[in-house]
């Protein structure tokens, strides 16, 4: 069964192209990508895919090294923010809608891969590395960013799952992405693999400006609000739940913002 068929593949785009993910991006992930980027070692004459790439954090970034890139999404609704953004930054790329678990390219057709919290996302964990692994030649690179379960994103994912449709029964949870046990036991020994530990931060204005956000451009809690519009209960408890969320984990900024910290674990490997 292919994205096009495969109800939670359907499902997942309806969700993620909802809302407003590129400002959703600019205000909390976007500076990730150069770290990604860099880690990877990407520059001239390289070919790159992104999978999982959003509106491009992570792919323009590695354009502008000159590389040849491929911005590959299930959720093309995205592309045209993140074309506007490339042509902003004064780069070209391609993007190209597909699935993390079955990408539309050939064995070791690129020098390296990259996710920036994306493929995380795919249910099936094993089929999304090994096309990871598939698609990078040997002696190429694999690069990594993923949320830890030991972080904050824990209390999100608590805040959200009961306002959420549940996992597939033989889906896995994406925080295991960034347990460096499993990804380790994702990828065996075709991958070299080096990990380091890191947080960045997210501002607002204050807590409840912080949920504003989420509920104006993140997708999957826009469409928690739009499941719910006719029931102002279960709305209010998902005002509730992320105020909660938010108010817990912030804490005070240098500019008289407020700052939540989310761990992630950074995994860049080398195909054997």
């Amino acid at each position: 069964m292919d994205s096009t068929t495969d109800p939670v593949k359907v499902a997942a785009r309806s969700a993620w192209a909802q809302g407003d993910y590129h400002a959703f991006a600019r205000a909390t992930i976007w500076e990730m990508g150069p770290v990604l980027v860099q880690a990877c070692g990407i520059g001239p004459g390289q070919r790159v895919l992104d999978v999982a790439a959003g509106t491009g954090n992570t792919a323009i970034r590695a354009a502008e090294t000159g590389a040849s890139v491929v911005a590959s999404d299930l959720t093309p609704e995205n592309f045209d923010a993140g074309r506007r953004e490339a042509r902003a930054h004064g780069v070209d790329l391609e993007w190209v809608e597909a699935d993390a678990e079955n990408l539309p390219y050939a064995d070791g057709e690129f020098d390296v891969v990259t996710s920036s919290f994306g493929v995380m996302f795919a249910p099936h964990h094993q089929a999304a590395a090994d096309e990871l692994v598939r698609v990078c030649h040997e002696g190429g690179t694999i690069g990594l960013l993923t949320f830890t379960p030991e972080g904050i994103m824990t209390g999100f994912f608590e805040a959200l799952a009961p306002h959420l449709p549940p996992l597939p029964p033989d889906a896995s949870p994406p925080l295991l992405w960034g347990s460096e046990e499993h990804v380790r036991r994702l990828f065996g020994d075709r991958v070299d693999l080096r990990f380091t530990r890191g947080d960045y931060g997210e501002y607002a204005a204050s807590p409840a400006a912080y949920v504003d956000l989420l509920r104006r451009t993140f997708g999957p809690i826009v469409a928690a609000y739009t499941d719910g519009a006719d029931d102002r209960g279960r709305t209010a408890d998902l005002d509730r739940d992320l105020l909660d969320f938010a108010t817990r984990h912030s804490r005070p900024a240098a500019d008289g913002q407020v700052v939540l910290r989310y761990e992630y674990l950074l995994t860049v490997g080398h195909r054997r």
